[in-house]
């Protein structure tokens, strides 16, 4: 089978190049699981805060907003809290001038969710400029927008080789073979195995466990209006989910790909970070889970081209912004295959090239 663009990876970075790129040619994405999202993308906290990450991360979220803003539903009020500890103030101090958060008084935070500690938690920054994102409506979204444009998606479909052909690649999975113009690496944290596999270099990414536990709502408080909290420095996190918390110790261990679970020693002590700032014990745990979250060596996501040849496209390297920079990062990423002139600034387009590590 021949096709225009060959995507290899499911996830909200190759579903969203799919419906992108659809509108250029024929597209097929190749899944190794039996669903999308099966990785990192479906174990997402899901948030919408587009000052979280380095520049070039932000400018990516900044310009999905309008994209976000017009789809309905896809975005729904959250709101983001930190949480300052005696001793935290430069950390804190950090933080809220790098998210652009207002200081409040611990009386007003309490007012919001009253289950915070008035010994432990000594200062308090909240804003409204978060929002919770529908990742499944996102990605059924761009899911239907490409397959209406005639891409092929196909699952269980593990690339088991991939070799260059003089029209430019073919890729073998275990019941078929398919033939493109060009190959677009959107495989998560198997980004570098699969350059490797096609005989390109590897950019050195790096997957990184995250945990997760849910939790019962404290106290039997009502949840649903709290806004996401954070221990200053990232040092945990909660989010209301369906009437209970998601708390994670924000950890980010090194790991080899693989389907990741949680451990049990980590979010313990995460859950112990969380307890210090508020009045409820965690009695019970619902359920718990864990992601990779892969990230280039400086941290901001590559899109383009490789150097040493020009049919092998990066998209690579989401870490936790997948899902907030997807719009942006899928249009740019069809501009650079498609050779139509990008909205993104060419210093954005410089930072996220791969050729900024040769």
């Amino acid at each position: 089978m021949h096709t225009d663009f060959l995507i290899i990876g499911g996830g909200i970075a190759g579903v969203s190049a799919a419906a992108r790129l659809s509108q250029h040619g024929k597209v097929t994405l190749l899944e190794a699981e039996t669903n999308l999202a099966h990785h990192a993308s479906g174990r997402s906290a899901a948030l919408y805060e587009p000052r979280y990450g380095l520049a070039p991360v932000v400018e990516l979220s900044l310009a999905s907003g309008d994209f976000f803003r017009a789809l309905p539903n896809v975005l729904s009020p959250r709101g983001i809290m930190i949480l300052g500890r005696p001793g935290e103030d430069a950390n804190f101090a950090h933080d809220i001038d790098v998210m652009h958060l207002p200081e409040v008084s611990f009386d007003a935070a309490r007012a919001l969710v009253p289950i915070l500690n008035p010994e432990t938690v000594a200062r308090v920054a909240i804003a409204d400029h978060a929002w919770d994102i529908d990742t499944d409506l996102l990605l059924q979204t761009f899911a239907r927008e490409a397959r209406n444009n005639g891409a092929e998606f196909h699952q269980n479909a593990r690339a088991t080789a991939i070799s260059k052909t003089a029209k430019g690649w073919r890729v073998t999975t275990d019941t078929e073979t398919f033939e493109a113009s060009i190959l677009v690496n959107a495989s998560g944290a198997w980004v570098d195995q699969t350059a490797l596999m096609a005989g390109i270099s590897p950019l050195g990414f790096q997957p990184n466990r995250r945990s997760m536990a849910r939790i019962p709502a404290p106290g039997g408080h009502d949840v649903t209006n709290w806004p996401m909290m954070f221990g200053c420095g990232e040092t945990w996190y909660a989010k209301p989910d369906a009437g209970a918390l998601i708390v994670s110790p924000a950890e980010e261990h090194p790991m080899d790909p693989h389907d990741a679970w949680a451990d049990d020693m980590v979010l313990a002590e995460g859950l112990a970070r969380y307890e210090e700032c508020v009045t409820e014990p965690v009695t019970k745990l619902l359920s718990n889970w864990a992601g990779l979250r892969t990230f280039s060596p400086d941290r901001v996501l590559v899109i383009g081209p490789d150097p040493t040849d020009p049919t092998f496209f990066w998209l690579a390297g989401q870490g936790g912004y997948g899902f907030q920079s997807s719009p942006a990062a899928s249009q740019l990423a069809a501009d650079l295959i498609t050779n139509t002139p990008p909205n993104a600034s060419a210093a954005l387009v410089a930072a996220l090239s791969p050729a900024r590590f040769s």
